[in-house]
C-alpha cells in the first residue's frame, strides 16, 4: 500500500481514494439549480471521494453552468449526447457527442446548452 498523499493542502491516505467502480447509474440525481451562477439547473450523479470529482451530468435545454476557474484542480468532460458549446478563456467552442473538453488549472470556462434537447456529459474533475 502507498503511503499517504498530499493533494493540495489535503493530506489523505492512498487507500480512501482507490476506489475503482463506481455505480453512478444508480447514484440518485441530484438537481443543481444555477450551478456555478449559470442559468436553469443541472442534473447531476456524483461520486466525490474528497479529494476528486467524477460527475455524470444532464444539463437540460437553455441551461448553463456559470463561468469559472479551475484554480486548484483540472477538469475533463466527454460528452456523450446532445450539442452545445463551451467558453473556454472566453473562446466559444461548439461541442456535441463523441467530443471531449479539457480545461487545465488556472483556465476558465462555461457550458450552455442552447439546443432543444439535454447535453449529456461525463466529467472528472482532478485535484492537483
Amino acid at each position: 500500500m502507498k503511503d499517504d498523499v498530499e493533494y493540495g493542502k489535503i493530506n489523505v491516505k492512498y487507500s480512501e481514494v482507490t476506489k475503482m467502480i463506481f455505480d453512478l447509474k444508480n447514484e440518485k440525481p441530484e438537481i443543481l439549480p444555477n450551478f456555478k451562477g449559470g442559468e436553469k439547473y443541472l442534473i447531476a450523479k456524483m461520486h466525490f471521494d474528497g479529494v476528486n470529482r467524477i460527475l455524470h451530468g444532464t444539463l437540460v435545454p437553455g441551461a448553463t453552468i456559470g463561468e469559472h476557474t479551475h484554480d486548484v484542480n483540472s477538469e475533463i468532460i466527454y460528452f456523450l449526447s446532445g450539442r452545445g458549446y463551451m467558453l473556454y478563456d472566453g473562446e466559444k467552442q461548439p461541442v456535441e457527442a463523441g467530443m471531449c473538453h479539457y480545461c487545465p488549472k488556472g483556465h476558465t470556462h462555461s457550458m450552455i446548452n442552447d439546443c432543444d434537447g439535454d447535453l449529456v456529459f461525463f466529467a472528472v474533475v482532478a485535484n492537483q
